[in-house]
């Protein structure tokens, strides 16, 4: 290091070493100490994790947060440190009680703590505004106790904290996935609505929508926001008295939540005859992701230029026998209905997602599943068959199952219907085939494209599952399409409006 840096340096060091600093002496080397080999970092993203605080935003940060962590400490730790090789600063002016009980043994530059905790918190930052501010004072907490323990000198520390930076921003390009395109189709006329004028918004807050609700709050200033829960009467009634709004101001109606917001305000925009905005929030929002909806600024620019496209409704009709106030009468899906194993596995899920977050309640519904499901016995237009799982997107999907599934057409007028059929050695079979990669051949598996499709004698006590919603089937069902379209704001991509595509 040049003499006038070097001598800063020492000099900053021996300043810190010099001050008293109340209520430090105890606590910053326990925590220097926690943070060794990361442990700390680590508890930290497991308590995000499983916590449920912050939904599935939380949980990205906390993978981010620790993939970051691991670029960072592999390249202090196999190219930095052997590079420079300076020693560590002498303990003579740090007052005993700050030194750690054991003392590190590898070169002094740069800091491996301040890199892993600068990476950490950068990389949950990159994610969650919320979860970077409760992690960062944390993080600069660890980065300066390497300075007041007497391990570092201050230009170690700064050096590896901007290593740590760095390698978040190089993970968050790596993680992050190139946006699917929109859906290939063409606009229809919608009104433009600049800062949200004559849009009537029902947003969910128990969706995990907290943070998205903040921005599209100050980035819609004239638009009219209603914050619905259980408490107040049901979301139907707030959705039919925002549409009914909306019609009579020439707006939309908006919703922000997650699947099942999104269903319940579908049918009510399409009734009101408004057009629909989904904006970007929920634990699972598949139809905002198909639209090419990822951050508030997507579907902004959509409202500010009136862009839309039409899109399909998909319906379940009960049996006229049907017991209407037994089973729900009709339904609608925006994005997938079905029955079998998905049903039940919705419903151990929502069990136990308020107890235990909704990651676990996951993996715990999956194995419940998979250990006591059995296979439904159902009538499939006209032919009787014993199935795992009856799967009906609305439209074409890429992909059946996994987060690669996309939706290129919103409107093509098909259901896509699979089917897992039952049988003797079926659960073995189909596992097979899920494990290989060869499911779409497999002698258990078939898939369809269909405008309609009956099902009947449908046994009693039979689930099904419709955009993340469950019921108990009726014995009889009609899937089919709405006649009518939906016109819902979809952004045009933004190499085509020439905007910085970091807006």
């Amino acid at each position: 290091m040049p003499g006038r840096p070097r001598t800063w340096d020492h000099a900053l060091f021996a300043a810190v070493a010099d001050r008293h600093w109340p209520g430090a002496e105890r606590a910053l080397p326990r925590l220097s100490h926690a943070a060794d080999r990361s442990r700390l970092w680590l508890g930290l993203a497991g308590a995000m994790a499983f916590s449920g605080l912050g939904g599935v935003r939380a949980r990205r940060a906390a993978v981010r947060g620790v993939a970051s962590l691991a670029v960072a400490s592999a390249t202090v730790n196999t190219i930095a440190k052997g590079a420079v090789r300076r020693r560590r600063p002498l303990l003579d002016a740090v007052p005993a009680i700050r030194h750690l009980k054991a003392q590190p043994v590898t070169t002094s530059f740069p800091s491996g703590h301040a890199a892993s905790a600068a990476a950490f918190a950068t990389g949950v930052a990159l994610e969650s505004r919320s979860w970077g501010a409760l992690v960062a004072p944390l993080a600069a907490s660890v980065a300066f106790s390497r300075v007041y323990t007497g391990v570092h000198y201050p230009s170690d520390v700064l050096a590896g904290a901007a290593i740590g930076a760095g390698a978040a921003v190089v993970v968050r390009r790596l993680l992050t996935p190139r946006p699917p395109a929109p859906p290939s189709q063409p606009l229809v006329a919608a009104p433009a609505l600049p800062a949200g004028r004559g849009l009537c918004v029902v947003a969910n807050p128990g969706s995990g929508t907290a943070e998205a609700l903040h921005e599209l709050r100050t980035e819609l200033p004239e638009a009219a926001f209603t914050l619905w829960s259980p408490g107040s009467g049901p979301l139907t009634d707030a959705l039919e008295e925002a549409a009914a709004r909306a019609a009579e101001e020439g707006g939309a109606l908006g919703v922000l939540g997650g699947d099942g917001t999104v269903n319940a305000a579908a049918p009510v925009a399409l009734r009101h005859g408004v057009p629909l905005a989904v904006l970007p929030g929920g634990t699972f929002n598949h139809l905002a992701v198909d639209l090419g909806i990822h951050r508030p600024a997507d579907v902004l620019r959509a409202l500010e230029s009136g862009d839309a496209i039409a899109v399909d409704l998909a319906r379940f009709v009960p049996g006229p026998d049907a017991d209407a106030g037994r089973h729900g009468g009709a339904g609608h899906f925006v994005n997938t209905f079905s029955l079998g194993v998905y049903g039940e596995l919705v419903e151990v899920r929502e069990r136990w997602s308020g107890r235990v977050g909704s990651w676990p309640a996951s993996l715990l519904a999956a194995v419940t599943v998979l250990r006591h499901a059995r296979p439904v016995e159902l009538t499939i237009n006209g032919r009787r068959r014993s199935v795992w799982l009856l799967f009906a997107g609305n439209c074409a999907y890429s992909a059946l199952g996994g987060t690669a599934a996309r939706r290129s057409n919103l409107a093509d007028g098909q259901l896509e219907v699979h089917v897992v059929h039952g049988g003797r050695w079926a659960r073995v079979r189909l596992l097979s085939a899920a494990a290989t990669g060869l499911l779409h051949r497999s002698p258990v598996h078939a898939a369809a494209r269909v405008a309609a499709v009956r099902l009947t004698g449908i046994r009693p006590g039979t689930v099904c599952a419709f955009d993340g919603e469950t019921a108990p089937a009726p014995p009889e069902l009609l899937l089919d399409k709405e006649k009518r379209r939906l016109t819902v704001y979809r952004p045009l991509p933004v190499w085509m409006t020439g905007l910085d595509p970091s807006w």
